[in-house]
């Protein structure tokens, strides 16, 4: 899968008409940058060739590719193919009946990876400063990290105990847990954002990002208190179409390092990143006897299916299944262990 792109291919026209169609559809950016990842990858794969021209075969041989060739997983192999069902569908306008009718691939259902209470409480041990507040909070609120690092200044609410995620995954507001435990934390972390908002007011700075079109609507919204990230980043950048002195959010790699690091050091034998404190709040909600529906809305899943593959990792099984191994030992003790070798 290499070679040269061809300067005409992806060039300047298809790229503003690509940008246009997924800002008029308001995707995110991240999804933009994804779409367009996956729309130059064709092109090399097929140098020389303008994306227009490309057919059925083409489109089945590249994706076929990155599953025989790059080994892609399922989710990777349809985000490609959703990326071409863009290209062809909202920016070219070419309708292709066959790109609905390719296979798409199968998603492997996969038992998430969850710690302990005990867990948690030793990767958190590891952690100190801003890393371990957003991870509590992961921990605490079910956070995914990209929420809880877009938490604003208004989005923590200490009167009625809960945070509001905006545009969460799937573009939807919800309401999230406020541990009470860290309440306190949090008050400290919003004075402190407001005192360095202070400082960079004072310099000519104090600018930060806003959602859409709202900078346009309200133009003076972007340095206000309200709207600041309560995870501020230590440096501002330039923003070079507004000219304006801004403070990004803490970036996501800065907390993924910090807790991959600290479980190491916790010695936990598992898998553990960001999303593992998600995981392990779910699932130990649901084995304190809370409602799984209610488990559902405070991650902020659509579908309750999603929020079921926690009922497979409860510490007491699916539906309370006790081992029949268990139940034998209370009859009879077990002869002790001999030498398995004769």
């Amino acid at each position: 899968m290499t070679g040269a792109t061809p300067p005409s291919a992806w060039g300047a026209a298809l790229r503003s008409a690509f940008h246009a169609a997924i800002r008029r559809r308001h995707l995110s950016p991240r999804t933009e940058k994804a779409y367009a990842g996956w729309i130059r990858r064709t092109i090399r794969f097929h140098p020389g060739r303008n994306p227009a021209e490309l057919g059925k075969r083409e489109v089945e041989a590249f994706l076929t590719a990155l599953a025989v060739e790059r080994k892609v997983g399922p989710s990777t192999q349809n985000q490609a193919l959703a990326a071409l069902l863009f290209l062809y569908g909202k920016v070219l306008e070419r309708e292709l009946p066959w790109l609905d009718e390719l296979v798409r691939a199968r998603k492997r259902r996969r038992v998430p990876v969850v710690m302990s209470r005990t867990e948690v409480a030793a990767v958190l041990g590891q952690l100190h400063g801003t890393s371990r507040l957003m991870a509590e909070l992961l921990y605490g609120a079910g956070l995914r990290l990209l929420e809880c690092a877009r938490l604003r200044m208004h989005d923590v609410d200490f009167e009625r105990h809960s945070l509001v995620v905006r545009r969460g995954k799937g573009g939807g507001d919800r309401v999230a847990l406020l541990p009470s435990a860290r309440i306190e934390a949090l008050r400290e972390q919003r004075t402190f954002v407001a005192r360095l908002h202070a400082e960079d007011i004072a310099r000519g700075a104090g600018y930060v990002e806003l959602p859409e079109a709202l900078e346009r609507k309200l133009p003076s919204a972007s340095r206000e208190l309200g709207w600041q990230w309560l995870f501020p980043a230590t440096r501002t950048y330039h923003h070079r179409e507004t000219h304006r002195v801004r403070r990004h959010h803490l970036h996501e790699t800065v907390l993924q390092k910090a807790v991959r690091a600290a479980a190491i050091a916790a010695r936990i034998p598992k898998r553990v990143t960001t999303h593992t404190f998600r995981h392990s709040f779910a699932t130990h909600l649901l084995e304190d006897g809370y409602d799984i529906r209610t488990v559902q809305e405070l991650l902020g899943h659509k579908d309750l299916k999603t929020t079921m593959i926690y009922t497979h990792v409860l510490n007491r099984g699916p539906a309370g299944v006790r081992s029949p191994l268990d139940r034998l030992a209370t009859h009879r003790e077990p002869a002790p262990y001999t030498d398995l070798s004769k």
